[in-house]
């Protein structure tokens, strides 16, 4: 069974939607203090955490960035709540959690969520948020999309444009502070939010340089030297 630790006030809003994670065979755990949060997924090594950036006694990036510096407690996916400000934003980005969802919280886009991060703890390559402009191809077909998450192994990218598994795609985005990167890959996953559709893409003999730039930005934003397991 899945745990998933809910921090400051958030329980409410899971208990009301309880019934969109049953299915996923999760255990719910809560406390409204950060601080609690740390030794509770100390003890009881949670698989998914969901905090509020402006939680009271530990912000939401705070929880997130001492998380990723404990190599006992690293293998977790976070979310953490926010607005859409680019200040609260930005701290989401930098703070070496997988993903943020915003206020008011949309029950499907929560589940999507968890249902693509729960799996991440068991992964080699640890994913940092990214948020780029991506020109793609498929085939002779251009296509625009933008990075939603990035490891060494692959990124998830959301565009309009309509892919399908197996599909090979040629990409290029600019990493903040460093040179645009250029890799191939494979689709490998797909979902649709509203008119948007996301889709987990596996790179495909990535360049050393690539590699080295991906890995320098995602030890950047965990915020320590190691950014995956060996």
């Amino acid at each position: 069974m899945k745990k998933i630790l809910v921090v400051d006030g958030l329980e409410p809003f899971i208990k009301e939607e309880k019934n969109i994670f049953s299915r996923l065979d999760f255990h719910v755990m809560a406390t409204k203090s950060g601080r609690e949060a740390l030794e509770i997924h100390r003890r009881e090594k949670a698989d998914f955490i969901l905090i509020d950036l402006n939680a009271p006694d530990m912000a939401g990036d705070e929880l997130a960035m001492a998380v990723r510096r404990d190599p006992a407690l690293k293998h977790v996916s976070i979310v953490i709540v926010s607005s859409l400000k680019k200040a609260d934003l930005e701290r989401c980005a930098c703070s070496g959690a997988n993903d943020y969802i915003t206020r008011p919280i949309d029950p499907k886009k929560l589940l999507a969520k968890v249902s693509r991060l729960i799996d991440v703890p068991q992964r080699k390559d640890f994913r940092v948020l990214i948020k780029a402009r991506l020109l793609g191809s498929v085939g002779q077909q251009p296509f625009f999309g933008t990075t939603c998450d990035i490891s060494v192994s692959g990124l998830l990218l959301e565009t309009e444009k309509v892919l399908a598994k197996a599909d090979l795609i040629a990409c290029a985005f600019f990493i903040p502070e460093t040179e645009r990167v250029s890799a191939n890959a494979e689709i490998v996953r797909v979902s649709r939010e509203e008119r948007m559709f996301h889709y987990g893409a596996r790179f495909i003999e990535l360049p050393e340089r690539e590699r080295q730039i991906i890995e320098a930005f995602v030890s950047r934003r965990m915020g320590q030297g190691q950014t995956s397991e060996k």
